[in-house]
């Protein structure tokens, strides 16, 4: 085996008074491609600074062999002193190093190399950055966060590249495929000790909970044997005094043990507020195009989006999926076509830019509004409980938005979203910045959501795990939807760039199909006349059931309206029970028409 070109031993850092790292190692031989992994907060950057040699620890040892070299991706480069994105990437090159690489690397992540550092997107500066690690082909290759900002396309070249690369590799990422894919030694950063397994990523997650589950026999052992030694403290300390000071002494230490014993990380707790029951339809779109100047970023596009899809929208960064999500949700007007909503729709959106947080406020005025309560389904809850939830401490509450790590941020937006009533939930990238174990939760969450979810995302895991349909740019402002998630999208589409650009067969949704999706292929040759007086009438019918459905709810809303007459109470109830049950009929049937409609005029 050959010897380690980096050791870590026994590192410990504190930070404003709280340790961070207690005793971490880790050791990078030639070749070895390690991913490192913990919660939000538990240090992962920290220590991979530290290998790096960019932060010296507290104490401990760090040895680097003399002759390796090293590269180290921040998560924010510092473009600073440069006047061209070549110019950055040739600066870390040394002698030995090709000088055209950087060159040849810039364009196949889509930059010229002439380009204004200062005036690069996020997404154009995680490339540059990218750039300038990889020219220089070191021995250990240090990447933290590496497919932040990047779109799809970019992150499967990232992949391929790194796969290619003969650098020792130490990944930390929150995209879960990215590191099944690329790691082969997984190390564990967890109450400030590292804990390591000889295997990928993909075989982490069932070696972790086996390893909580001894550490809780532990503690409940310690517990137990404490609680015992407590007890006869109490009643029987005085006798044979020499041999129980010695008893006395291992008592202390038992006690200094748990005393000193850092208790895993809680799990993040979602719970959504649950809105009124959207229709049957929840969102139309027919025909709709977009452009800005000669530039088409969606043309033509149809879609129907039903009560308790799960649709995800994926394309390169530019292609247009904001644009098309902001059309789908009425907050864009169409160039052409149109766009209908349903029923009673509640939406709560996730933005990626964190817009909407004031840097300002408190975090327990950003949960609450101003004030010590938040309400959650339909109960108040105190402020410091609710963040408990979310991970965050009780002293916390006053600190400013503005100072919280970016998965803290995440957090507070997930918060704040789930907390009002909704059924239709739009995310825009809601896993940036995310660790695994809160992934896990909100994947869990979105799937007992009763409501719609539309979702942007570059995770191709969190897609393939939630989306029950993908929305795919097809290039040129083309469109397509595909049943399944990411990895269905893929099969469907082919490996091939040829039959990913042409027009695939359009296929029906796999799961939950209605009645009107599976229509007969045959189109009928015409309307009838019953069919046609349909189509006149039941949009009017679907306005009045919806304002039976407004009337009769403000009416239930009355809090005295049960003890004053309960009986009106229960009318009411039925009655609004069976609006909403002939509303979504309604839409039934004017849906199906519009589909044999829509076929009779194509044929």
């Amino acid at each position: 085996m050959a010897a380690p070109l980096l050791i870590l031993r026994d590192i410990h850092l504190t930070f404003g008074g709280t340790p961070l790292l207690e005793g971490a190692d880790l050791s990078v031989s030639a070749g070895e491609r390690l991913c490192l992994v913990g919660r939000n907060g538990s240090g992962k950057s920290t220590l991979l600074r530290i290998s790096a040699g960019l932060i010296e620890p507290d104490a401990g040892e760090r040895f680097l062999d003399p002759g390796a070299t090293v590269r180290y991706l921040s998560q924010e480069p510092d473009f600073s002193g440069f006047e061209t994105t070549r110019a950055y990437v040739d600066a870390d090159l040394t002698p030995g190093d090709d000088p055209h690489r950087g060159q040849f690397l810039l364009e196949k992540l889509g930059l010229t190399g002439a380009e204004n550092p200062a005036n690069l997107s996020g997404g154009e500066a995680r490339r540059c950055a990218l750039a300038r690690v990889l020219a220089a082909e070191p021995d250990i290759l240090f990447l933290d966060e590496p497919t932040n900002h990047l779109d799809l396309p970019a992150i499967e070249w990232l992949e391929a590249e790194l796969a290619r690369s003969r650098s020792a590799l130490v990944l930390v990422s929150h995209d879960r495929r990215f590191l099944e894919n690329l790691s082969r030694i997984t190390v564990w950063l967890e109450r400030g000790v590292t804990r390591r397994l000889e295997d990928g990523f993909a075989k982490f997650e069932t070696w972790r909970d086996t390893v909580l589950e001894q550490d809780d026999r532990a503690r409940h052992e310690l517990n137990r044997k404490l609680a015992v030694e407590t007890e006869w403290l109490h009643k029987g300390v005085t006798a044979r005094r020499k041999r129980n000071q010695g008893r006395l002494r291992a008592l202390h230490a038992l006690r200094e043990e748990r005393r000193t014993q850092r208790d895993s990380v809680g799990t993040v707790k979602f719970s959504t507020t649950e809105g009124l029951r959207s229709g049957r339809l929840v969102v139309e779109a027919k025909h709709i195009s977009k452009s800005y100047g000669d530039l088409a970023l969606v043309r033509d596009f149809s879609i129907r989006v039903q009560r308790g899809d799960r649709i995800g929208i994926v394309g390169p960064n530019g292609a247009g999926k904001t644009t098309l999500l902001h059309m789908l949700t009425t907050a864009l007007a169409p160039d052409g076509g149109s766009v209908r909503t349903g029923a009673n729709l509640q939406m709560v959106t996730l933005d990626q830019h964190r817009d909407s947080l004031d840097p300002d406020m408190t975090l327990s005025d950003a949960l609450t509004g101003g004030g010590n309560t938040v309400s959650v389904g339909g109960q108040s809850r105190h402020v410091i409980g609710y963040m408990k939830d979310f991970l965050f401490l009780p002293e916390q509450a006053r600190t400013p938005v503005g100072v919280l790590s970016g998965g803290e941020r995440g957090r507070v937006m997930l918060a704040q979203a789930l907390s009002r009533p909704s059924n239709l939930l739009i995310l825009d990238e809601p896993t940036n910045d995310l660790d695994l174990e809160t992934l896990d939760l909100l994947q869990e969450m979105l799937a007992d959501y009763p409501g719609t979810v539309l979702l942007v995302s570059h995770d191709r895991d969190f897609l393939d795990r939630v989306a029950t349909s993908v929305i795919a740019s097809d290039g040129g402002g083309t469109w397509t939807e595909y049943a399944g998630g990411y990895t269905d999208m893929t099969r469907q589409r082919g490996d091939s760039a040829a039959s990913a650009t042409a027009q695939p067969e359009r296929k029906e949704k796999s799961t939950g199909a209605s009645a009107p999706e599976r229509h007969a292929k045959a189109p009928p040759s015409r309307l009838t006349f019953k069919d046609k007086h349909a189509l006149e009438t039941l949009p009017s019918r679907m306005e009045a059931l919806q304002a039976d459905i407004e009337r009769l709810g403000q009416s239930l809303a009355d809090p005295e309206l049960f003890a004053r007459d309960p009986a009106a109470f229960d009318t009411a109830a039925a009655a609004l029970k069976q609006a909403e049950a002939d509303l979504a009929a309604a839409e039934e049937d004017w849906l199906a028409l519009e589909i044999k409609r829509e076929e009779i005029e194509g044929s």
